[in-house]
């Protein structure tokens, strides 16, 4: 629930006077609010420390601006009065048209102080709008009911469930109808909402929901590495996987392909996007949901965990006025998010920056964002050639897979853009010879291709739990060979807050490749991968080994998670 700065005081009275508050209770949450500097609203700091409800707060609000105070029902909205305004719009901002009369549009809003919102909404709709105040936990509980919405608010989840304590299904599945009947009934749909608000509590990326021979294992994909969340009866699994399919606008009796879909949910009053596939195996269907909360990536590149003299080259190349700018890695090594970061430090009102993805992981303020749509012809390569007659400034490509995709690319680099992209490969110097095995002639590559940078994520140790320890004797020799000595190495002992693993959160490493002129001639060539390593060596390479060890000198990572993605030379 959003408040004002205006008339906190007025608020607090009215809240006391109604017994929902204790003088001396104001008088303290008063002066905490004092001592933030206002930063955090009255009616919010109330409401996040249990004094208040949230209902309380609106109808307090409403009365202090003057505006009508309602509990919403499904009987209270016209369903013509909805499509008034853009859905989207609706879900995003947290507003509800409730009836049209007589060209006056009604609006449920949960923050009766903003003019500026109120003011688009008579824009929008082209009508006089009066406004009554609803909690923002009742105008999304609404949403959610409308026809074809495509969100889902799951906090209630927790409210109903008791905590973890989830009431399951115990009847057997026989058919379809039966998989759709159950799959709609409270109990599934608790538990599928449960399943992912821990995820999102625990930070994870990926949710992996699969058939194991005596039950349904749920396993989240927390810093890079999967760990079991819960196991409950395998007969769930077809009303659980319905469920989600339900969610994601896919086929409930299509049991035996693969099928993908999307799903909008809201959690705690934010959007959070998941992918959904689903594929069949010999016991079921297996599922796997990528989580996409915006709230938990950063898009500053001073945040990924750059090293100062990558960083400070890597800036200066990415406000080149043309040119290519390839970020490599595996799947998961965040190449995406270190190319957001780009976009967002090279976009301004004077930088007309466009997108070509699949699928648009982000939405980006200033960038436009294009969505290949593959099942119509859009590809890649299409989507881009058609970009190029935008104005583009700085284009990125969200993956270069073929050569038509590569030739466009570098066609746009060499007529004055400068175009990002992602590749998959092993380190920085592959891509080169992937492009020219791609049958991209060497000229090309040489004369447009700036940098490459090539990642991975390694997981950071706990801070809670981290201390100095003395690693065996084999790691040890096998520094020295790699030329490295280390006074002291730390790594986290298990605690709580990492769930005994030692580790919390991920930071990347990074291999950077500044395209030289020497290196540009020795391209020409078409020369092999060790010619242009030794190149990119002698002109000052940064290599994954290195920056890795980097990290581990200054405590941030252990020599064991560095192995992982250099390959661990003790056994060498």
């Amino acid at each position: 629930m959003t408040t004002t700065n205006l008339a906190p005081r007025r608020l607090g009275s009215l809240l006391v006077e109604k017994g929902y508050l204790t003088p001396e209770a104001l008088d303290a949450a008063l002066e905490r609010q004092r001592q933030a500097g206002r930063s955090k609203l009255l009616g919010e700091m109330l409401v996040e420390e249990g004094l208040c409800t949230e209902e309380q707060i609106a109808e307090c609000l409403a009365e202090v601006y003057g505006v009508p105070f309602a509990r919403l029902d499904q009987r209270m909205f016209d369903l013509k009065a909805v499509d008034l305004l853009p859905r989207q719009y609706i879900e995003q901002n947290l507003v509800l048209p409730l009836f049209a009369v007589r060209g006056v549009l009604t609006v449920a809003v949960s923050e009766p102080a903003n003019l500026f919102l109120i003011d688009e909404i008579r824009n929008l709709s082209g009508m006089q709008v009066e406004i009554v105040a609803a909690t923002a936990k009742d105008i999304r509980r609404m949403i959610t009911s409308l026809p074809n919405s495509k969100v889902f608010v799951i906090d209630d989840i927790i409210e109903d469930s008791g905590g973890t304590d989830v009431t399951l299904i115990e009847e057997s599945i026989e058919d379809i109808g039966d998989v759709a009947e159950i799959a709609g009934q409270s109990p599934v749909i608790r538990l599928v909402n449960y399943i992912i608000f821990n995820a999102v509590k625990e930070g994870a990326s990926d949710i992996h929901i699969e058939p194991a021979e005596r039950c349904m294992r749920v396993r989240y994909r927390v810093d890079g590495r999967l760990h079991k969340a819960l196991e409950v009866p395998l007969h769930l699994l077809g009303a659980v996987t319905s469920r989600i399919k339900i969610m994601a606008s896919l086929d409930i009796s299509e049991r035996r392909l693969p099928q993908d879909g999307r799903v909008n949910v809201l959690m705690e009053g934010r959007r959070i996007d998941l992918r959904v596939s689903i594929f069949p195996t010999t016991h079921g269907e297996k599922t796997v949901i990528r989580v996409l909360d915006t709230r938990s990536i950063s898009l500053n590149l001073e945040d990924l965990g750059f090293a100062e003299d990558i960083l400070e080259t890597f800036r200066r190349h990415i406000f080149a006025p043309n040119g290519i700018i390839l970020v490599t890695g595996p799947t998961g090594s965040g190449k995406s998010t270190t190319l957001y970061a780009a976009l967002s430090a090279v976009s301004s009102m004077e930088n007309n920056v466009c997108t070509v993805e699949d699928p648009i992981e982000y939405h980006l303020p200033l960038i436009n964002q294009f969505q290949v749509q593959s099942k119509i012809g859009l590809t890649f390569a299409k989507a881009l050639r058609t970009l190029l007659r935008q104005d583009p400034d700085v284009i990125m490509v969200g993956e270069i897979r073929d050569e038509e995709t590569a030739r466009t690319a570098i066609q746009a680099a060499l007529t004055g853009h400068l175009v990002f992209s992602t590749l998959h490969t092993n380190d920085a110097c592959s891509a080169i010879t992937r492009l020219i095995n791609m049958g991209i002639e060497p000229y090309l590559i040489g004369a447009s291709l700036n940098l490459v940078l090539a990642q991975r994520l390694v997981r950071r140790i706990c801070t809670n739990c981290k201390q100095s320890y003395e690693p065996n004797r084999t790691i040890r020799k096998a520094l020295e060979r790699m030329g490295y000595d280390f006074a002291e190495f730390y790594r986290g002992t298990g605690c709580r807050a990492c769930r005994n693993t030692g580790y919390r959160g991920r930071i990347g490493v990074h291999e950077l490749l500044v395209v030289s002129d020497e290196l540009r001639d020795a391209i020409v060539s078409n020369p092999t991968i060790g010619n242009i390593r030794q190149i990119a060596l002698r002109d000052g390479m940064i290599t994954l080994a290195h920056d890795g060890m980097r990290k581990v000198r200054e405590g941030i990572t252990t020599v064991e998670e560095v192995f992982q993605i250099v390959g661990d030379i003790t056994t060498r």
